[in-house]
């Protein structure tokens, strides 16, 4: 047996070199503390607003092939361009019983308007001059002739357009390029190809269709013959697209909720304000690659780099994302950052 003073002295060793260590990580597995995930920080220079620019709700927003960002909003001018540094490029007027919903531009650097206060989805060159429009101008319908407040429009390939007819109807609308009425699909309910409230829509390299079905809480995939390919359920409330010429699917929203009515709130849809503001970036077959929660303003006193019902959003060439939202009643430029 051993002697008691040799295990105490043992023991006092073990503690002492324990200690020691403790005291001196080792250099040669350090704990990973640095996280690659990318993020965002938002530019509070950007843009570089005039006094006399007004903005009022702010959403549509779209980029030109010059990296210019497009913003419509819902006052007057309600067309406004920034550079990516800030800079007023242009801006022009709409009608004064218009309202701004979303704004396309097509690959012919065309501008599209959807308004939901004209019931029209209009297309312009860019200094503002009106090529054609479908529907009747300030005559809501449910037919070849007419919309009902369209929320969005989307250029396939072939330069068909097709429009999310969307808060008074709750279909599709398919039309040529020159806006002759082809055909039109889906009416109101949650089961499959239908729709509540198709708040934007968006086609990608291939004519896939995606229309964002908001209050049914997903993402529905359409080819140009009006066929269901996919759904995206439960993942998303979906309120905006943008596509990157990689066909990378962005979409700006909330995370799954409970509608509820808000009484400070008693104009909006349902009376539901979103419980969260999130990015999300998914492939077209349905994975989610990344996403990003933007803080919500609670109070009505937004801080910069917080979002109150973001609508809509954009994506320049570095990964920026431009960001429009409804309360906050501005675009911000929120800069991709990585560690």
């Amino acid at each position: 047996m051993r002697p008691l003073y040799l295990f105490v002295g043992a023991l006092a060793l073990g503690l002492i070199v324990g200690c020691k260590i403790n005291e001196t990580p080792s250099q040669e597995n350090p704990y990973p503390v640095v996280n690659v995930a990318p993020y965002y920080e938002v530019d509070t220079t950007w843009p570089k607003r005039q006094g006399d620019m007004p903005w009022g709700h702010m959403p549509g927003a779209a980029i030109d092939a010059e990296g210019n960002i497009w913003c419509y909003t819902r006052t007057q001018p309600a067309i406004q361009v920034y550079t990516p540094a800030g800079d007023l490029v242009k801006s022009w007027e709409t009608e004064s019983n218009s309202t701004a919903h979303q704004i396309k531009i097509d690959k012919e650097g065309n501008i599209w308007l959807a308004d939901i206060g004209l019931h029209l989805v209009r297309k312009f060159t860019p200094d503002g001059k009106e090529l054609l429009h479908i529907g009747t101008r300030g005559v809501a319908g449910n037919d070849e002739a007419h919309l009902n407040k369209p929320t969005d429009m989307a250029i396939a390939s072939n330069g068909d357009v097709f429009i999310s007819d969307g808060y008074g109807n709750a279909r599709i609308v398919h039309c040529d390029k020159n806006g002759k009425f082809i055909k039109a699909w889906g009416t109101l309910g949650n089961t499959d190809g239908r729709f509540s409230i198709p708040h934007a829509i968006a086609i990608d390299s291939k004519d896939n269709i995606y229309v964002a079905d908001r209050n049914n809480v997903r993402v529905q995939l359409y080819n140009t013959d009006g066929e269901l390919t996919a759904s995206w359920k439960n993942i998303v409330v979906p309120w905006g697209f943008y596509i990157t010429p990689n066909d990378d699917i962005w979409v700006c929203g909330s995370t799954p909720m409970k509608w509820r009515f808000d009484p400070k709130y008693p104009n909006a849809p349902l009376g539901c304000p979103p419980k969260d503001q999130v990015f999300m970036l998914f492939r077209p077959d349905g994975r989610l690659l990344q996403m990003w929660a933007i803080p919500k303003a609670t109070d009505g006193k937004e801080k910069p780099g917080e979002l109150n019902w973001v609508h809509c959003l954009a994506v320049d060439k570095a990964g920026n994302i431009y960001s429009g939202d409804i309360i906050g009643q501005r675009m911000q430029k929120f800069i991709r950052k990585s560690n």
